[in-house]
């Protein structure tokens, strides 16, 4: 059994999907994000960079083996099942090199576009367009990288897993999808597969439907050194 710690995000949906994709039980652990199920003690001992997703898989021989950030759980059960990760060299490093773009690249890209879009207390023009480009440039790296090929590495793999969520909300990003083609194909064909609606719909009853408060705002948004320093003490 795995225990999942999970708040109905992009980020959430990659370890949501892979999941479901993996055929795993899982024990369900709600992160309220917005009233700060984050900073609890017992949390930072899984995931000490306060955020979700994370897991602890007690299929294990020994102690309980906790995960945290989304491309090392997708990676760790990759290897522990041998699924959706390629088996040869080359195909591996090909697998990690699209974690780490999208870790690196999409996903911080995408999420600040989303907190300007979406949460930012008042416009901030230039920030908005800074990252709407920048999410606008992943896209065509992505639209490039899918010319020739159904999915990122060809087969299905956790490199879609971890790209599509970001993909997926490119509408309400303020960015659709017509001028990439391939990446409207992918992203529809992903959204077809009954894992994948499985995970994205885990939890939806937790779905933000209006705006953060001042008290949210503090904690989604103002964490700062002196913060993670509090939480130590």
């Amino acid at each position: 059994m795995i225990d999942f710690y999970f708040w109905p995000t992009p980020n959430g949906w990659k370890a949501s999907i892979m999941l479901e994709e993996c055929g795993l039980e899982y024990n369900l652990i709600p992160v309220n994000i917005s009233k700060g199920d984050q900073f609890k003690p017992e949390f930072l001992e899984i995931s000490p960079n306060n955020r979700m997703p994370a897991i602890v898989d007690h299929d294990v021989e020994g102690p309980p083996v906790p995960v945290f950030e989304s491309g090392a759980i997708l990676f760790y059960l990759a290897e522990k099942l041998g699924k959706f990760i390629p088996s040869d060299p080359v195909g591996r490093k090909e697998a990690l090199e699209w974690l780490f773009w999208q870790v690196g690249n999409q996903g911080p890209m995408a999420g600040q576009l989303s907190h300007f879009v979406n949460y930012a207390p008042e416009p901030q023009p230039y920030s908005q367009t800074r990252y709407a480009n920048e999410y606008g440039r992943c896209l065509g790296v992505l639209e490039r990288r899918l010319e020739d090929r159904a999915y990122i590495l060809g087969d299905y793999s956790i490199a879609d897993i971890i790209c599509w969520p970001w993909a997926f909300i490119a509408k309400p990003l303020g960015q659709p999808l017509d001028e990439f083609p391939n990446v409207a194909r992918w992203r529809n064909d992903i959204k077809q597969r009954p894992a994948v609606q499985r995970g994205v719909d885990l939890g939806k009853e937790f779905r933000r439907t209006a705006p953060p408060d001042d008290e949210e705002r503090k904690l989604l948004f103002s964490q700062s050194a002196q913060s993670v320093k509090e939480q130590i003490e």
